[in-house]
């Protein structure tokens, strides 16, 4: 039996185009664009995209992720203003905020994260915001700023199960990010959302226990995605999931009351923000 492997689409390069020149003329940063991501036609035809602030260096090295690691520069004080005209002038109805780590500032971003969210609602304030955070080392301070800010959505991604945690994210922790997602959800009026990629060599019982852990966490949605290698130095690809493993894991994770889950290969933490759980 053959295995199965996902399919990608050729984007669209009309909107793909003219997206980019716009993101280029503000000076933006986009992880749609950096990571090519397989979903950026049909994103950016539904009026969503998804921002990374905080430069493109991070602080931690995921043997997952194919961004750069280092010190980053310092945090450019006219970046919100400029996301904030780059979503006007994109015409967005939803857009996702994230970034690297940067472990190395004192709040470790928190603060211009707030700054962004603050920039979007005096600019765009029709536009929904979604923050996909790093784990902030679960301090409680930097995490305040972040439940306040007046986001409509928090997310923080668990990436992967608690066994292959250490290897996979070795300056990321499992049980930090879970205290992450438990004071979003103790704390914040709006929904938190987390995700998981698949295919890392986790077996299915542990990506269900991973699943509870969310659920007690205060997790209310859910994306699933196939993890795709990004370089040959990165972790290789253990296992592909068939179109229905997909779907069974969406319904099991309905089932234990996830009010809302994105489940498929091409899946990514931000796939259908706009409308997912809505």
């Amino acid at each position: 039996m053959k295995s199965w492997k996902p399919k990608v689409k050729a984007p669209d390069p009309r909107l793909i185009g003219e997206t980019t020149r716009i993101l280029r003329t503000h000076g933006i940063t986009t992880v749609c664009e950096e990571s090519a991501c397989p979903n950026r036609t049909e994103c950016y035809a539904a009026k969503t995209a998804t921002f990374m602030i905080l430069g493109d260096t991070c602080t931690r090295a995921c043997r997952f992720c194919n961004v750069k690691t280092g010190r980053g520069t310092p945090p450019d004080p006219d970046e919100p203003r400029r996301i904030a005209e780059a979503v006007r002038a994109l015409g967005l109805n939803y857009a996702v905020i994230t970034s690297v780590d940067r472990d190395d500032l004192p709040d470790f971003g928190a603060g211009h994260f707030v700054a962004v969210v603050e920039a979007l609602a005096k600019t765009v304030p029709q536009v929904r915001v979604e923050l996909l955070t790093p784990d902030f080392k679960a301090d409680a301070r930097a995490l305040a700023q972040i439940v306040s800010c007046g986001a409509y959505k928090l997310a923080h991604n668990e990436e992967t199960i608690r066994r292959l945690s250490p290897t996979l994210r070795p300056q990321s922790d499992y049980d930090r990010s879970l205290r992450t997602l438990r004071y979003y959800s103790r704390h914040f009026e709006g929904r938190v959302k987390s995700s998981l990629m698949v295919g890392l060599g986790e077996t299915e019982r542990e990506l269900i226990e991973t699943m509870v852990d969310l659920r007690k966490a205060g997790v209310e949605e859910l994306t699933i995605g196939q993890y795709l290698q990004p370089t040959p130095h990165h972790h290789p690809v253990v296992a592909y999931k068939s179109p229905e493993w997909f779907e069974k894991m969406k319904i099991k994770a309905l089932e234990m009351g996830f009010e809302a889950v994105a489940s498929g290969a091409l899946v990514r933490s931000s796939y259908h923000a706009e409308r997912l759980g809505d």
